[in-house]
């Protein structure tokens, strides 16, 4: 069986602690070409991996036919381009998570992908760890109920990253939003059923990133180049007359980090991290621990669930559109700080 042929545009930490790693443990695929602007990155990935080529400009890596999909593991800033490019040539594309620097880019990515008949999907991939997988299940059979509220947190004590360009808004579009947020979110929306928003409100801060002696377990950012949030949170309310609470943080005075949905509904409520499901059963509160889940790495499950629905020409687990609405709220949540209001969708 001939295998499928994958690029890799940008092959820093991502593309080699995940995405390579991931595709290389696919029979059916084989990682063929990595690009990057550096070229010492670039080679270091390729020697790394065993990877025949290697490119400093990801236009000429397209070129080659041999390839039918690429990950795009660039920083926020690039991906819009990468991905459209990628789309032009006529390859399937898996995106790092987020889509893009905002709704406007990833709109564009989306339109691109069905112009050009190609698959696109983002990486999150939280909707592939055992505990979500879990979870859908007990929704999907209506364990939960009506699903009428969830709350979504992504919260770190003290989790700015010292490295990268994770605290430059022109560059990654947001704080712990966009960075962390996007992934918590994702999943929220998904075992919600991805309900349609109609509204948001929000509001988003800096009171750590930009002072010094704040301390870092992450690494030391540097404050002056600091420029986005720290904390944001924002109220979704969806034409179903559900809501869902969006909370993030970098740096906040919480006794540990959190990532966790929490659903609400008439028969019954639910964590994901550690799974969880809480119901009224034969006249008492019960709280059960779902256990005995068998290990699965999120990453590469993720990927192989891409790979799978290109061989079978099915949607992909995570579909642009999908991503879309999460950008989309992620701009409201910044549009309603900027403009105290609330932003209808």
């Amino acid at each position: 069986m001939k295998k499928i042929g994958v690029g890799i545009i940008g092959s820093g930490g991502i593309a080699q602690s995940v995405h390579i790693p991931g595709y290389q443990k696919l029979e059916n695929v084989e990682v063929l070409a990595v690009a990057d602007a550096n070229p010492a990155v670039a080679e270091a990935a390729a020697t790394k991996f065993n990877i025949p080529h290697r490119f400093t400009d990801y236009l000429q890596m397209l070129e080659m036919p041999e390839i039918q999909v690429v990950s795009v593991c660039t920083p926020n800033y690039l991906h819009r381009d990468a991905t459209i490019a990628a789309c032009k040539a006529g390859k399937h594309v898996l995106c790092e998570k987020p889509i893009a620097m905002n709704a406007k880019e990833g709109k564009e990515m989306v339109d691109a992908a069905r112009a050009n008949k190609v698959k696109f999907t983002v990486g999150y991939n939280q909707r592939c760890s055992k505990e979500a997988i879990a979870i859908k299940r007990f929704v999907d059979d209506g364990l939960l109920g009506e699903v009428y509220y969830a709350r979504a947190q992504a919260l770190r004590r003290r989790g700015i990253p010292g490295w990268g360009v994770f605290t430059q808004k022109d560059k990654q579009g947001g704080g712990p939003l966009i960075d962390i947020g996007v992934h918590i979110l994702d999943l929220t929306l998904y075992l919600m059923g991805h309900p349609k928003p109609v509204s948001v409100s929000g509001m988003s801060c800096a009171k750590f990133g930009p002072r010094e002696g704040v301390l870092g377990l992450m690494g030391q950012w540097d404050p002056k180049i600091f420029s986005v949030e720290d904390f944001a949170v924002g109220l979704v309310k969806f034409d179903n007359g559900a809501a869902l609470c969006l909370e993030s943080s970098f740096c906040a005075n919480i006794e540990k980090d959190v990532m966790d949905s929490t659903l609400l509904g008439t028969n019954g409520g639910a964590s994901v991290f550690p799974p969880t499901i809480m119901r009224e059963e034969s006249g008492a509160l019960t709280v059960s621990h779902i256990t005995s889940l068998r290990d699965i790495q999120s990453h590469g499950e993720n990927i192989r669930r891409f790979i799978q629905a290109i061989v079978d020409d099915t949607e992909p687990l995570v579909t642009g559109e999908q991503a879309l609405m999460v950008a989309e709220i992620i701009d409201a949540i910044y549009e309603s700080q900027e403009t105290g209001k609330e932003v209808r969708l």
